[in-house]
């Protein structure tokens, strides 16, 4: 039961990552909001789903008064909501872009500028900001993606001094995942999935059950000395 007591929001949570760190973060013993602009498909205990555009500032003012009200504090903040927009960059349209900045960058930003604060202000809190091995190395065709992926260090950095500067114990880390079976990559060829399996050194993609393990990790008191660190979960991903 290590997050016993404990009050965690999860964006993107409808599926892939973000639905096994739900369950698992539940399993150990938080109370856990499942954030999504889908419907969230499943039933847990311990876990309270809402439907929620990470990309709407409003809608997120609305969530983050309706958590207070509801829960009276926020311990563990994991923005794992994110979407691509793929395209070659020559062809890659104006809303390709933007959406993809949208929900990826200021989606994060969005949730941060509240929840942060309030973390601070109560004087302990964790928040992991999931980025990408994309952010990492590049991409061919997701320019718009790495970019956001990439800017997921600069901020949780920046974040991890804001909000501890006056003394608090707030902890801001990322996690980036390598190529990992969401449903995102249930549509590449299997041939690419090959392909990519054999750039890491175990030989293998992902699951999500392991990127969610990473995370819980840095939500909980095991990673209390870690902050502004972001985690490589990519089986020894090599390009």
């Amino acid at each position: 039961m290590k997050l016993k007591d404990k009050v965690a929001i999860v964006t993107g949570a409808a599926a892939g990552i973000g639905r096994c760190a739900a369950e698992l973060f539940a399993a150990e013993g938080a109370a856990v909001v499942a954030c999504d602009i889908a419907e969230i498909p499943y039933e847990v205990a311990g876990v309270e789903s809402y439907k929620l555009d990470v990309a709407d500032v409003a809608a997120c003012r609305v969530f983050f008064d309706w958590a207070i009200e509801k829960y009276g504090k926020v311990d563990i903040l994991v923005n794992n909501a994110g979407i691509t927009r793929d395209a070659m960059t020559a062809k890659m349209t104006d809303e390709q872009w933007d959406v993809v900045m949208a929900v990826n960058l200021r989606g994060v930003f969005n949730l941060v500028r509240l929840i942060g604060p309030a973390m601070e202000r109560a004087g302990s809190g964790s928040i992991v900001n999931i980025s990408s091995v994309v952010g990492e190395f590049g991409n061919i065709g997701q320019a718009n993606y790495a970019a956001t992926k990439a800017a997921i260090y600069g901020v949780t950095k920046t974040w991890a001094k804001e909000f501890a500067r006056k003394g608090a114990a707030v902890r801001v880390n990322s996690v980036s995942p390598g190529y990992t079976m969401t449903d995102i990559l249930k549509t590449v060829p299997q041939e690419l999935l090959d392909k990519f399996a054999k750039q890491t050194m175990l030989g293998r993609l992902g699951q999500p059950e392991e990127i969610a393990r990473a995370i819980l990790f840095l939500a909980g008191d095991d990673a209390s000395y870690i902050t502004g660190h972001n985690l490589s979960v990519n089986g020894g991903m090599r390009l």
